[in-house]
């Protein structure tokens, strides 16, 4: 399908919290793999040019893709290279991002689990971002046991919204009792979750249940699917072939066309460090798929 001149505006609108922002978004795991730094910086304005206003990251976002081994020489930040490209921030910039999982250069991952803990968390993002608080802040949850309830968690990032320091909060890898545990401490804006195509569809009802709540729906690995870090590679599926060549576009193009097609309350995040893809990617949001479309998609 035609690219040029097609506008992150094509894929629509959704107020997300107080925001206004186009459902085509940016996801910024990637750009910490590409050796250039320059690209990456380029990728980023790049973006924003073509109207990318929800930016998602997280300060566990380093070089190369997430999976920088320990003593291997200086990490890149995906928040510092934002910052980078960005600052000063266009006033329709929101910036996402995500604490629960966090990075320490001596230590590799681990997983905040007390409210001091997540605290020093926002500090960081807040640090490497430049800015005095944080537009929306995802509480990324792991699908193991907590010592700690979630609701103290949740709490502590409450306190900080109620103090200004986060604007919105939501929550990541999320199941849908979670919504009702933390319903009384604070509006939850958005939910981001694995989803695409073929992935994760056993979470198709929670999509729905956040559309009747008014809650955006933000899938991560809509392109990658269950090999998530990995990247999308290996044997498309053959519906998605079949629906791309009809309609001219590519494959990622209409898994992420797919993606949106699930309801005005979701919105896509893809990642790359390629500006060509950037491109392609952005465009998406203008390819509609027919009623035939989605149900060959399943």
């Amino acid at each position: 399908m035609p690219t040029d001149e097609i506008t992150a505006a094509a894929a629509g609108t959704w107020t997300l919290g107080d925001r206004t922002v186009n459902r085509m978004g940016f996801g910024s795991m990637r750009i910490t793999a590409h050796p250039d730094r320059d690209r990456a910086v380029a990728v980023l304005r790049r973006a924003v040019e073509l109207g990318v206003n929800h930016v998602d990251t997280a300060a566990f976002y380093v070089s190369p893709g997430g999976t920088l081994q320990v003593g291997t020489g200086p990490a890149r930040y995906a928040t510092e290279l934002i910052r980078a490209a960005l600052a000063p921030y266009p006033e329709d910039l929101l910036i996402a991002t995500k604490v629960g999982p966090g990075y320490d250069p001596d230590r590799g991952f681990s997983e905040a689990q007390t409210p001091a803990q997540l605290r020093a968390q926002v500090e960081e993002n807040l640090r490497r971002l430049g800015r005095d608080h944080l537009d929306l802040v995802n509480l990324r949850l792991y699908r193991r046991p907590n010592p700690v309830p979630l609701v103290d968690r949740f709490g502590a990032l409450a306190e900080l919204r109620d103090a200004g320091v986060i604007r919105h909060l939501g929550l990541a890898n999320a199941r849908p009792e979670h919504l009702d545990e933390v319903r009384d401490i604070a509006p939850v804006v958005c939910v981001q979750n694995a989803y695409g195509v073929d992935a994760y569809r056993e979470d198709d009802g929670f999509v729905r249940l956040c559309g009747e709540r008014a809650i955006a729906y933000v899938p991560f690995f809509a392109l990658a699917g269950t090999r998530r870090e990995a990247g999308a590679a290996g044997e498309e599926n053959a519906a998605v072939q079949a629906v791309a060549r009809d309609h001219g576009a590519t494959t990622h193009q209409v898994r992420l066309a797919w993606t949106l097609h699930q309801g005005p309350h979701v919105l896509a995040i893809p990642g790359t460090g390629d500006p060509e893809h950037l491109v392609a990617n952005v465009a998406a949001g203008a390819l509609r798929l027919t009623p035939e479309d989605l149900a060959r998609l399943g």
